[in-house]
């Protein structure tokens, strides 16, 4: 963020990857088992420099560093937060974590005391709020 500040978006959603202003990552990112973007995005200079900093760390090497974080804390740094959305009526399951939609009609089977969504480690709520 301080060595590219003009690709950080303005209305960020910095809050749902940090509690501190980026000083740290809280661990809340977006399920990229299932995930639609735009390759523009993935391609655009501004994530281009986002990876190639991330990668010059090492830590895709020596850490294991996911998609799923990384693509997360991209969008919520280098996109607006009304461009993320979260699809509510698709259930997924990735034991032992799933999301069962509460929308009736929806055609999942899924049992709703099972989900993850409003349990204390989702990051769901923190999500809502930001986009809201």
């Amino acid at each position: 963020m301080a060595e590219y500040p003009e690709y950080i978006s303005p209305d960020n959603a910095l809050k749902f990857v940090s509690d501190d202003g980026g000083e740290n990552y809280n661990m809340c990112h977006y399920w990229s088992n299932f995930e639609i973007a735009d390759m523009d995005f993935f391609r655009s200079d501004a994530y281009t420099k986002f990876f190639e900093y991330l990668d010059s760390k090492g830590g895709f090497y020596y850490e294991r560093w996911g998609d799923a974080p990384v693509h997360t804390i991209a969008i919520s740094l280098l996109a607006r937060k009304e461009q993320v959305h979260f699809f509510e009526n698709i259930g997924y399951r990735h034991k032992p974590l799933e999301h069962c939609p509460i929308f009736t009609g929806s055609g999942c089977t899924c049992d709703q005391s099972d989900t993850i969504d409003y349990t204390f480690s989702s990051c769901l709520r923190r999500f809502n709020v930001l986009t809201q």
